[in-house]
């Protein structure tokens, strides 16, 4: 009878720590709102990997290969964004990614998080051009 008790206890303890892990769920700060604000920049934004694929091919390849394979690459990511732009512009109001809002880009990772991989997959948002960033989502700067 003392061990029900104990294995009672235990049991209630258990279910009652439970609920608490599930306050902020993974897929909470994905909503409607992000996912038009999302559409929005890469229709008006999508432009912008045009140079910097430029600039990642140079800097990688050469420059010959900058301005040939960026230019080339960067017109396909554009594409591509301008594509996933209007998609999500039409359904922004819907959970079409697996019943979520996260965006339907593909992963390069084994983590499935939202930062892809540069030189293959899309970033949530376009790419920032500057000297300055404080976002966390684009590039990293070289000095």
């Amino acid at each position: 009878m003392k061990n029900l008790i104990i294995m009672a206890c235990a049991l209630l303890a258990l279910t009652m720590a439970a609920p608490a892990d599930i306050h902020h769920p993974p897929a909470a700060e994905y909503t409607p709102t992000r996912k038009l604000g999302r559409a929005i920049s890469n229709i008006l934004f999508g432009f912008v990997e045009i140079p910097e694929q430029i600039v990642r091919k140079t800097d990688r390849f050469g420059r010959k290969a900058g301005y040939s394979y960026g230019v080339v690459d960067g017109t396909r990511r554009t594409a591509q964004r301008l594509g996933y732009g209007f998609y999500e512009l039409v359904t922004f109001a819907w959970p079409t990614n697996r019943g979520t809002f996260k965006p339907p880009y593909r992963s390069c990772g084994a983590n499935d998080t939202i930062e892809m991989n540069v030189d293959h997959g899309l970033s949530e948002f376009p790419p920032e051009l500057g000297f300055e960033t404080h976002y966390y989502h684009t590039r990293t700067q070289k000095f």
